[in-house]
Order: C-alpha cells, then sequence, then structure tokens
C-alpha cells in the first residue's frame, strides 16, 4: 500500500517539474516579482512578502473555501504538506498535526474535543488556552475569509505549543455590501444553513455571519449540533488608525462515540464504544469572545498596535463516568511596535517588538453520573485551575538589496500553573516553565520568482493541564496538584526550503507554483504517557525528518492540478519505561529506536480539475488521498493500516448571474466514492481491554453533500 503512495505522488510530482520546466518568458522579471509580491502574509506577526518569508507557510484562499463543508477544519487543510487533519467523528473535533507537533493530543484521557502542541489563532485572538490546549467550538469555516498555516516551529513569535500556526481570518474589507445565504445538506442527516451579510460603514466594514449546523452522525453517538454567531468591523484599512471589533458566540454540543477494536471495525463501523455510548459520553459548550485590536501609524517609519480579548466559557462533559461543570474565563491581550529604517540605498530594516499575556482561570466540579447520565448529587471533586502564559520576543530583519533577508529573532516565555483543590487543599500547587527561544532565518530571491530560505528556530511546549496530575503509583495521590517530574517539552528545528511560479506553455497560457521544505526537529524531554495516560513523565527524546512537496497548475484551458506529498521519519532517541508504574518493579522497557505514534511516513493528496465548457461555468475535480501505515502506542506493537480514498466535486465555481446582483454558486461532493473501509483517526496508547487494544475511530463510508448559496450585491 505504501508503495501506491509513493507511485501516485511522486508520477505527479514528476508531472510537474516536467509542465515548469516549459518556461515561457512573457514577462519581465520585474513584473514577475511584482505579481508574486502581491501575496502577503501576516501570520508572522508582520506584513511580509510570501516569497521572501524564511519559513514554510500556505495559504488557504476563500475560492477553496467555497467548497468545503466548512464545519470543521480538517477539509480546508487536508491538502496541505506536512500537515495532518483528521476528523475524529464527523463533528468540529478533529486530530490536528504539523511535523509530529499536537500528534500526542488524541486519546480518551488526552482529551477528545482538543488538540495541542499547534497554535490556531482567530483574527488575531488566540484560541489556543495558556497550556497549549486548543477546542474548536469557535472555528467554522463559514465565516472564515482565509487561513495561513505556518509550519515551521514558531515558538519564537508566539511561544508555548506553537510547532505550527494556523491563523484564520474572518474579518474582511467589502468592495461592496451583500447578503448570502447557504444552504447545504447531505448523508447522516447533515443539514447546514449559514447566512452572511456584509455592509460598508464609511470606509470600514462590518461582516455578520450565522451558522445552524446539525448532523445526526454515521456511527452511533456520534450526533452533533452547533450554533455560530460572528460579527467582525474593519476599519478603514488605509487610514493612519486601523482597528477591529470581533464578538463570536458558539452553543456547541456533540457526542462521542469511542474507539473500537479493529474486530470491531471490521464487524460493524457505525457501533459506538458500548462504555461511551453507555454513559452516553458528549460535550456541551457554551462560550463566547469578545476582542478589539488596533493599529497606528505614527509616521511612515513607526507604528504600534495592540489587542486585548476576553472569552467567557461554560462547558460541561460527560467523560470516563464523571459528569464536568467547567466555568472558566481565558482572557489577555499584546502590545506590538514596528519600526522600519532605511540604512542605505540597498539595505533597509525592520524590527518587531512585542509582548503578550494570556490567562485563562475557573472551577472544575467532578459529580458522578445519574440514572439518566446527567449530572448526579454527590459533588466528588471541587478544582481551580489557572494558567498563565506571558512572552517577550523582538525580531529584526534586514533586506539587502531586495534580494536577500535575513532575520533573527528571540522570545522569553513564562507559563505558570497554579492550582488549588476546594476539598483537599494540601494538593494546591505552583508550577512554572521559562524559557528563551531562539530563532535564524534567511532568504534569497534567486530570480524573477524563485526564493529559496533556511532557517533555524526553538520551540518550547508546556505540558498540558491534564498531563500535570502527578502518578498515585500505590494509590495514594496526596502530595501535589502538580507532578514535580514534568518539564517543558523543548525542540530545535533546522529547515531549508524553495517556492516558485512560473510560466508555462505545456498547457497554454498557464500558471505553475511549487514549493519544497527538508527540516530536521530534535525535541527533548518529550511526554511519555503511563498506563494510557493516566500520568506523564518528559523523559523522551526524539528525532523528526522530514521532506513536503506542493504544487499546483492552473491552464487558461481551464485544467487545474493540487498535490502534496509529506514523507517524514519520528523515531524515539530515548524513552525508558519504569515498569514500576505497571506492577513490576525492577523492570524497564527501552523503546530507543521506536517509531513515534500517530505521524505516518507518509500522506499525500492529488486533485485534477476541469472547467467544462458548459453555459454554467462548471468544474468537475476529481482527488485522491491517502497515508500510510502508522502506530498508535510507543511500544510499536499497535498499527493504523494505510488507505487509499478517491473524492469526486462539482461545482460552480465563479459566481452564476442570476440578474439584478443575485448569483448562484454551488457544489455537489461525493467524498470516499469507492466507499472504502479505513480508519479515520485514533486513540494514542489506547486502553487494553481484555488483552485487545480499543484504538480506531472508523472513517466516513460514501457521503453525498449538496450546497447552494445565493448572494445579492449591492
Amino acid at each position: 500500500m505504501i508503495s501506491r503512495h509513493f507511485s501516485i505522488a511522486i508520477a505527479a510530482a514528476l508531472s510537474f517539474a516536467s509542465v515548469a520546466s516549459a518556461q515561457k518568458p512573457v514577462e519581465s522579471a520585474a513584473d514577475s516579482a511584482r505579481r508574486l509580491g502581491t501575496v502577503t502574509v501576516t501570520a508572522t506577526r508582520q506584513e511580509e512578502s510570501l516569497v521572501m518569508a524564511p519559513l514554510a507557510i500556505s495559504v488557504v484562499t476563500p475560492a477553496k473555501l467555497a467548497t468545503k463543508r466548512g464545519y470543521s477544519l480538517d477539509e480546508a487543510l487536508r491538502d496541505m504538506p506536512g500537515v495532518l487533519a483528521q476528523s475524529r467523528s464527523g463533528t468540529s473535533d478533529i486530530r490536528l498535526v504539523i511535523r509530529g507537533f499536537g500528534a500526542r493530543g488524541a486519546g480518551d484521557r488526552s482529551n477528545a474535543g482538543t488538540s495541542r502542541g499547534v497554535r490556531v489563532v482567530l483574527d488575531g485572538i488566540p484560541e489556543t488556552e495558556p497550556d497549549g490546549r486548543t477546542a474548536f467550538d469557535l472555528v467554522d469555516m463559514a465565516a472564515a475569509s482565509r487561513i495561513e498555516v505556518i509550519r515551521s516551529n514558531a515558538s519564537a513569535l508566539y511561544g508555548n505549543a506553537a510547532g505550527g500556526v494556523v491563523d484564520i481570518t474572518t474579518a474582511m474589507v467589502l468592495e461592496d455590501n451583500f447578503q448570502s445565504l447557504t444552504q447545504m445538506a447531505g448523508n447522516f442527516g447533515l443539514l447546514r444553513t449559514s447566512l452572511r451579510a456584509g455592509q460598508r460603514i464609511g470606509e470600514g466594514s462590518l461582516v455578520l455571519t450565522f451558522t445552524n449546523t446539525g448532523i445526526d452522525g454515521w456511527r452511533a453517538n456520534s450526533s452533533a449540533r452547533r450554533q455560530l454567531v460572528n460579527a467582525a468591523f474593519s476599519s478603514a484599512p488605509e487610514a493612519d488608525t486601523r482597528a477591529k471589533l470581533i464578538a463570536t458566540f458558539a452553543n456547541d454540543l456533540f457526542h462521542i462515540p469511542g474507539p473500537l477494536s479493529l474486530a470491531q471495525v471490521e464487524a460493524d463501523p457505525t457501533q459506538a464504544n458500548a462504555t461511551y455510548a453507555g454513559r452516553d459520553e458528549r460535550r456541551y459548550n457554551r462560550l463566547g469572545r469578545l476582542g478589539v485590536s488596533f493599529e497606528h501609524d505614527v509616521n511612515k517609519a513607526n507604528s504600534f498596535g495592540g489587542m486585548l480579548f476576553v472569552n467567557p466559557k461554560v462547558l460541561q462533559r460527560s467523560e470516563r463516568g464523571t459528569f464536568r461543570d467547567f466555568n472558566r474565563y481565558h482572557l489577555g491581550g499584546n502590545a506590538i511596535y514596528h519600526n522600519t529604517r532605511q540604512y542605505n540605498a540597498r539595505v533597509n530594516g525592520k524590527t518587531v517588538i512585542g509582548a503578550d499575556a494570556a490567562y485563562q482561570g475557573g472551577t472544575i466540579l467532578f459529580y458522578g453520573l445519574n440514572a439518566a447520565n446527567g449530572r448526579g448529587t454527590d459533588l466528588r471533586d471541587n478544582k481551580a485551575e489557572g494558567a498563565t502564559n506571558t512572552g517577550l520576543f523582538v525580531q529584526h530583519e534586514v533586506v539587502l538589496g531586495e534580494k536577500l533577508n535575513i532575520e533573527l529573532g528571540a522570545r522569553y516565555d513564562d507559563i505558570t500553573y497554579n492550582y488549588k483543590n476546594n476539598i483537599s487543599p494540601w494538593l494546591d500547587a505552583v508550577k512554572s516553565f521559562t524559557r528563551v527561544t531562539p530563532k535564524i532565518g534567511i532568504s534569497w530571491l534567486i530570480g524573477s520568482s524563485h526564493s529559496m530560505y533556511a532557517n533555524v528556530g526553538g520551540g518550547i511546549e508546556a505540558p498540558a493541564g491534564n498531563e500535570t496530575d502527578p502518578a498515585g503509583t500505590f494509590g495514594q495521590d496526596t502530595v501535589t496538584a502538580l507532578n514535580p517530574l514534568l518539564d517543558a517539552i523543548r525542540s530545535t528545528t533546522y529547515e531549508v526550503g524553495t517556492r516558485n511560479a512560473v510560466r508555462t506553455t505545456r498547457l497554454g497560457t498557464g500558471m505553475v507554483t511549487y514549493e519544497m521544505a527538508l527540516y530536521r526537529t530534535n525535541v527533548v524531554n518529550d511526554i511519555v504517557p503511563y498506563r494510557g495516560g493516566r500520568f506523564y513523565f518528559t523523559a523522551g527524546k526524539v528525532k523528526r525528518e522530514g521532506a513536503e512537496f506542493g504544487a499546483t497548475v492552473r491552464a487558461s484551458s481551464g485544467f487545474g492540478a493540487d498535490a502534496s506529498l509529506t514523507l517524514s521519519r519520528n523515531r524515539y532517541v530515548k524513552y525508558l519505561v519504569d515498569s514500576v508504574h505497571y506492577g513490576r518493579p525492577g523492570h524497564f522497557a527501552d523503546y530507543a529506536g521506536n517509531k513515534m505514534p500517530g505521524v505516518p511516513d507518509a500522506y499525500y493528496s492529488v486533485s485534477l480539475s476541469q472547467r467544462l465548457e458548459a453555459s454554467v461555468p462548471l468544474e468537475a475535480k476529481l482527488g485522491v488521498r491517502g497515508l500510510g501505515k502508522y502506530f498508535v502506542d510507543d511500544a510499536n506493537r499497535v498499527s493504523v493500516p494505510s488507505h487509499n480514498l478517491v473524492d469526486l466535486t462539482f461545482a460552480v465555481g465563479d459566481p452564476l448571474s442570476l440578474g439584478r446582483g443575485l448569483s448562484m454558486r454551488g457544489f455537489v461532493e461525493i467524498a470516499n466514492l469507492l466507499d472504502r473501509k479505513h480508519i479515520g483517526s485514533a486513540f494514542l496508547n489506547p486502553d487494553i481491554v481484555n488483552g485487545v487494544p480499543l484504538a480506531y475511530e472508523p472513517g466516513a463510508p460514501r457521503t453525498f453533500v449538496v450546497s447552494v448559496t445565493l448572494t445579492r450585491r449591492k
């Protein structure tokens, strides 16, 4: 199966290289450079040209988002090299991994419903909590206008849990007023309604989005529903002072079907884990967020800005036999100063200095389950958990002759946990993790549109809140609420890459773009789970190496192609298990040389599209995607088999005018066209029940989705 992955993806890469080799000098080098320079990214905490950024960065445009279901992030990120995004059960809950970061955030005790290791930013406001976990309740693609993904280690810019960064924008500048209605329907009870309206207010813009999504789920105990409201105001983009105001509210309920054994998947993949179904495991989250940001240009050389946000949360869970009530508030902000300087006629400089602060606190009440799997009357625990993440960062960039770009930067982080137990106060504890994270990057514009880059960057990731509980090895857990043996996870990444965009005449006048990256990441103090993640130590060392390739073809004939290929090797350099925690004192297991769980050695995506010559601007797209086998446990005894899936989409690519300012667009998608059985995701280091690992979350069978959008513009 793996050879099929390689043969398909490499054949596509060679065909793209063949197309790119036939370049036609239809424009000057300066014109080409200006064209590429219009692709600007801001996820690097400053505006800069994508072609000159010394990092691996991918962008998802509105055109790509228009043909996605949009309930969660997995479809939007599916075609990116280096990014593994898997739906856990068809709802907003996903497993998100970038170059191995975030891999361990999947399992029973690793919090289904959240990700970690990867920082998610929504309109400049962190969705990632101070301890590094991210819930996706407020992330809805119906409100998104653009996504930027930094695949490189970005802790020097963002601090904790920034092995990769997903930066989502909902606020946008409008050319005219509009109202739109999207109605979507599909198998397994999917019904999704989105209402959007945009109104120019002076030189600014206000965009309102309401989304209501419901799905019965294709597995038992996997139904979900979510209502989301998003309001985004942006002031005049060209003014000296610019401001944004963002308000978002979500009401999100999703059930968790849980993991199965491989035999259960083969017998009936629609079934739920019996224990999960018996307890009706679910998450019911109600939360909102209000944020305001501004930027002010003092003069052409100096500007400053800031951001403040508040994010209250009421979270309820039926989880592992308990009913849990969370009342949390997440708040924080930042301040950033930008300076540009002309050293001489050929040398420019840019400096960014900033500070971030975020705090999340609140109470957690633990109850037993009543007969209806609701909240019981027996209060079992009463905790208060607080986490603070503060950081100071600086970055200086020097541009030599508009060809060579050198960036130097560093960040200091302090991540502090303050846990209190209102029933057992002797467990109260405070623990801090600190680190200075450096980085250096260099990029070189070789020709009209071709750049190469290299960077070295550090990383920090604090153990997440649910990983800090110490081991109750002998049935006594009465020392502290925070494991004193834990330390911050530290990493160093070395990366080189290239990106290019060229004209071609092989398929008519068109454009080929491609990117390639090679990286190596060394991780120390990696999290080591014991007894299915009941507690953790930071004792492992990991070496991650990989190669990423992405390419697109756009021809004037209407033909298009997209391909991505990721090859990686992720192995433990050091990992010694003390078996006293398994009831075998004096015994040890050495997992050095084993593969890191949760990350396949290879995964790919290839799609071919063609605009059909018809009165309606119809586009057909055929895609193939797949991933190789990977292990789900550190011992490398339990694995997920490889799979290849085919998808087919017909879309009205450009809006079809219906007259009087009204237009229509839409798509029909058949996901998993051949109806292949496969594993969609997995619990890592799973529980072993009667000698059988319960690890597998089956992937969805053949699924039909129809979506129609009507838009009126004034």
